[in-house]
């Protein structure tokens, strides 16, 4: 007996199967047999890569500054004064000046992180003809947890990895760099070796999009972009990620809800672009709460939170991340901090995915019949 949707329109889980039996067609049109290519591929009318997001490779860094001041005053708005040193595309280290503040909601509290995520700010003068070129203020994603960094820094690889992750399946999608950094307290203390990493800041992603970012507090459920709407629904799925909304922000804030918007007609349709996965399950970090509306003991158990008017753009969407698969595994190899013991949680994370929208039955149960009609959801 063939399956139906709730709505009884053709089934779609069906055409989904189909999907994995015409890869191949794809394949000349979107050749992600590498990392890369889907990574450096430009939309063909939007400004160039900068140098910092360019390269896959680990960048070491030092940042001086008064951290005891900083991690206790925990400032959202003013900055301290510090240095940034960085070694150049000749290897050797150079100094720029460097204003830094905390950042962040849930991260930035003492009682979930003792070291919390970090906002720097550069003179950008200073910059010019280096790897930073272009580069103003950059959200620096931190370990969190020092007394615990072992553990706290492969949640951070985890996270890195979903960046990645998503950039092997849309270029409309935050590019990110990994740091190996050294924290030197002006105020005394050790130093702290670690990893971290940068975020590429929302203009650049909309100017490489040919697209302008948007500041909104309201939109309504017809103003996004029903392709890509559609595609980050798939992938937070896929992740594991519950901790997002594309239709409403946090009390007195902008939407939405670890998601920017962009366009390129300064209105709708409007382009989300996800941010922040460190709830997601394929993290699984130990302050990560599930949202008590869904029911869940852990974060790991998957919801999708796609809409039931966008079912019929499921088969081109799971399509394209049949066609990322490859790519998306090989990124866990290349991670060379990442542990064994992540690398096989995170394989294993995955081929629950891939299992799951791989069978007809399977897509029909766990996102078709999962839709959510109302855009609030």
């Amino acid at each position: 007996m063939s399956l139906r949707t709730t709505s009884g329109s053709p089934n779609v889980a069906a055409r989904v199967l189909m999907a994995g039996a015409i890869v191949t067609l794809m394949a000349g049109l979107f050749d992600f047999s590498h990392p890369a290519n889907a990574r450096n591929a430009g939309s063909g009318d939007g400004a160039a890569v900068a140098p910092l997001f360019a390269s896959d490779s680990v960048m070491t860094v030092t940042i001086e500054a008064p951290l005891t001041t900083l991690m206790r005053d925990r400032p959202n708005e003013e900055y301290l004064d510090g240095t940034f040193g960085f070694a150049g595309d000749d290897g050797k280290m150079q100094t720029v000046d460097l204003r830094i503040r905390t950042r962040g909601e849930y991260r930035r509290k003492k009682k979930h992180c003792d070291f919390a995520p970090i906002r720097l700010n550069f003179r950008t003068e200073q910059l010019r003809d280096t790897v930073l070129a272009g580069q103003d203020k950059l959200k620096l994603v931190t370990h969190c947890r020092t007394k615990k960094k072992p553990q706290y820094e492969q949640l951070l690889l985890r996270e890195f990895l979903a960046y990645r992750m998503l950039n092997v399946i849309t270029e409309k999608s935050f590019r990110v760099r990994l740091l190996r950094i050294t924290y030197i307290d002006t105020e005394g203390g050790d130093p702290i070796r670690t990893f971290g990493f940068v975020i590429e800041d929302n203009d650049a992603v909309a100017a490489r999009n040919g697209m302008v970012s948007i500041k909104t507090r309201k939109i309504s459920g017809d103003d996004l972009d029903r392709t890509q709407q559609n595609l980050l629904h798939v992938f937070q799925y896929m992740i594991g990620n519950t901790e997002y909304s594309m239709f409403v922000g946090e009390p007195d804030d902008n939407c939405c809800h670890n998601i920017d918007l962009m366009s390129a007609e300064a209105g709708p349709p409007l382009t989300p672009v996800a941010y922040d996965f460190d709830f997601a399950g394929i993290v699984d970090a130990p302050y990560a709460e599930p949202n008590p509306r869904y029911g869940f003991k852990n974060v790991r158990r998957r919801l999708y939170k796609g809409r039931c008017k966008n079912n019929e753009l499921l088969p081109d969407t799971i399509r394209r991340f049949i066609d990322g698969k490859e790519a998306i595994y090989s990124l866990i190899e290349k991670i060379e901090p990442l542990s064994s013991k992540s690398k096989r949680s995170v394989v294993r994370y995955l081929n629950g995915f891939y299992r799951h929208v791989s069978q007809a039955k399977s897509v029909n149960k766990r996102l078709v019949r999962r839709c959510k009609d109302s855009p609030r959801s």
